[in-house]
């Protein structure tokens, strides 16, 4: 890169915000999973939308590629320079700028973490819609670029269903601004559902405007030993049919808890032995604690044992999983998130289990998700790294087999954009390349995420 670029750059930002050194951008060409590494010719971290525009501008002007980063804890490397690209960080776009408590929204920049505007909600007596294990890392914009879904998204929606208007900037540094506090607004295109979801390929999202929600007024969380994976979907629509509103249902198995227990030093949650869990957690009138009994006692069938609490150390158990499974793997686990029909999960986990036993008895295979919605997160340890391409293709056969998603909520990154061609016809990725090409001539917004629509 040119000299006067740099030069150019560090005008808009300042010196202290122009990262050359690899020492200073080790943290950025590095994901979060250890698997993708890249390189960059500098980092670049403007302070608001305007010195954003500006930069894009100069890169645009430049043809100079960009990849957008937020809080860089991605599973799929979808933020990772891989070829010199310029990171534009934006860690301090990280103010949050108000909080409605009539209309229930929240405005704030993309550098803010989910954590906060957690914090920001509950301080006007609401709810932010999404929860994640990476909520003190992970930023707005990400989980909007993203369309990160999490584990309240049964209740809520994904970060498409909750954003109501967004501020981003696109290649040449034009800013577009859809920004409405009120639901109902039906003029055209709904841009800020297109920007969600396309991994900083249309523009770099900047501020979001994001739904609230009134918290519930009391919830019970039950940790339930089930016998097999189709009986944590029974359990919970047995608890549907009570008139609970279920807040959140994760399936994990035996493995994957014996995992976090020793890592954590946890005690065993249930007394009995059971091959899986389903951790629930529910809320209704003030009988839900004897609802949610009832329907246990109810599905003996299902249920194995069970304990039901108020607090939240049951939930312990399902967000220790990433930080134990990372622990154990000898070499960096392979993270393949993906969904399957509802009906179908206890058959697509059986026919993963038998695979890998089969085709990788090496390998060990952990999985847990948000159940109630087909989400499952296959974890696989130990995996040779020669193996990795041909152990995920294998993954995602069988997802296409039970006519599934090979990305549910982490997009495609990197790591799926080989197998695009398994969840998308050829008519639909043609429609995406004509669209990215329309917003993006130039394609130097992350140039290497889904190859395949070029």
């Amino acid at each position: 890169m040119a000299s006067n670029i740099l030069d150019e750059l560090t005008e808009i930002v300042g010196a202290a915000h122009v990262l050359t050194d690899p020492g200073m951008t080790a943290h950025y060409v590095t994901d979060w999973t250890g698997r993708w590494h890249g390189t960059t010719t500098a980092v670049v971290r403007p302070a608001d939308t305007r010195e954003v525009a500006r930069v894009m501008r100069v890169c645009g002007r430049a043809g100079i590629a960009v990849v957008p980063q937020g809080g860089n804890t991605g599973l799929v490397g979808g933020s990772i320079p891989m070829d010199g690209e310029i990171v534009l960080s934006l860690a301090r776009l990280d103010t949050v700028d108000g909080v409605d408590p009539i209309g229930h929204t929240l405005a704030a920049g993309a550098g803010v973490t989910v954590a906060r505007a957690q914090a920001a909600a509950r301080e006007a007596g609401l709810a932010f819609g999404i929860d994640l294990a990476s909520r003190d890392s992970a930023t707005l914009g990400g989980i909007v670029a993203t369309n990160a879904g999490g584990v309240r998204m049964i209740k809520y929606g994904d970060t498409r269903a909750q954003l109501l208007g967004i501020e981003a900037v696109l290649s040449d540094g034009r800013v577009l601004t859809r920004w409405k506090t009120f639901r109902k607004d039906n003029v055209g295109y709904h841009l800020p559902s297109l920007l969600a979801g396309s991994e900083g390929t249309l523009g770099v999202v900047t501020k979001v405007l994001m739904k609230l929600h009134v918290p519930p007024s009391q919830t019970r969380c039950a940790l339930v030993g089930i016998r097999t994976v189709g009986a944590a979907p029974a359990v919970v629509d047995a608890l549907r049919r009570t008139g609970l509103t279920i807040e959140a249902a994760e399936l994990m198995t035996a493995a994957g808890v014996d995992l976090v227990r020793r890592h954590r030093a946890l005690r065993p949650p249930l007394n009995a032995a059971t091959p899986y869990f389903l951790l629930v957690e529910v809320s209704g009138p003030p009988d839900t604690e004897s609802l949610l009994l009832a329907t246990l006692d109810a599905a003996s069938d299902l249920v194995v044992d069970a304990t039901v609490e108020r607090g939240d150390r049951l939930w312990s158990y399902r967000e220790g999983h990433t930080e134990a499974i990372n622990a154990v793997s000898t070499t960096p686990p392979v993270k393949l998130d993906i969904t399957t029909p509802l009906a179908g999960v206890e058959t697509f986990v059986g026919a993963l289990t038998r695979t890998v036993e089969a085709e990788f008895p090496a390998a060990r295979l952990i999985c847990f998700g948000h159940i109630a919605d087909g989400n499952v997160h296959v974890n696989l340890l130990d995996v040779d790294p020669g193996q990795v391409r041909k152990i995920t293709g294998r993954v995602f056969e069988l997802v296409a087999e039970h006519d599934g998603s090979i990305s549910a909520e982490h997009g495609v990154g990197r790591s799926k954009a080989s197998w695009i061609h398994l969840a998308r016809s050829e008519v639909d990725i043609e429609v995406m390349k004509a669209i990215r090409n329309g917003v993006d001539p130039l394609l130097i917004l992350n140039p290497h995420i889904l190859p395949a629509v070029r």
